[in-house]
């Protein structure tokens, strides 16, 4: 059986996700959203909390002959983290993992330039870091995220995500200070079984919601 559909797209799982973060309202927070899909999500907590927003690219490394699977995660700062068990299981040899690596690296190097330009990226020593993604299946690239955000020396990283299984929440102590998330789900799960209307966000999008939103902060400046 399906799980009962909870949010209509991604601007309703942001707008009740940021329900349950309301303590973080008008503080010293910002909002880093994985893209694609947690850009829409990271924009209305953003939003919500009157926060600053931006992101964190974060995304798996593909199995080879088996894309849709992931034996770990690399994000924008060079940060990898490895799913040693997959790699052993499927016999990856150092090789392997690095071409597996370096393609991956490729594309976050683009979506670096697409997103962000030559904006620096947005100071987060001694605040509070929300993570956000449209949900958690492995957790793996949400991992690489957090590890990469550490480096910056926040106050505290939070993990907020409308939807999550319940083996990458178990995945996420000890990674994020704190984990927030709308619902949870036994295997097998599937994050698009939570939202009504699910679709893959596209760079355009993700570009829009960014523009407008700096446009908007310049506005109340």
């Amino acid at each position: 059986m399906k799980p009962e559909i909870i949010f209509e797209n991604r601007h309703d799982a942001g707008r009740k996700l940021a329900e349950h973060l309301t303590q973080y309202q008008s503080k010293p927070v910002v909002v880093l959203a994985i893209p694609n899909g947690g850009v829409p999500i990271g924009l209305e907590v953003a939003r919500a909390l009157n926060a600053e927003l931006d992101v964190v690219i974060s995304r798996k490394i593909p199995m080879p002959l088996s894309p849709e699977g992931g034996f770990g995660a690399i994000a924008d700062d060079g940060t990898m983290i490895l799913n040693e068990e997959i790699v052993k299981k499927i016999g990856l040899t150092m090789s392997q993992i690095d071409y597996e690596a370096n393609k991956v690296r490729a594309v976050i190097k683009q979506r670096t330039l697409l997103y962000r330009g030559n904006r620096p990226l947005t100071r987060v020593l001694g605040k509070t870091v929300i993570v956000i993604d449209d949900g958690l299946a492995s957790g793996i690239t949400m991992k690489a995220a957090v590890e990469s955000i550490r480096h910056r020396r926040p106050k505290e990283i939070i993990v907020a995500v409308p939807t999550a299984s319940t083996t990458a929440l178990a995945s996420m102590y000890g990674v994020a200070d704190r984990i927030v998330t709308g619902a949870k789900g036994e295997p097998p799960f599937a994050i698009a079984d939570y939202y009504r209307h699910w679709y893959d966000v596209p760079d355009d999008e993700v570009v829009k919601i960014l523009e407008n939103w700096r446009a908007e902060q310049l506005m109340k400046a």
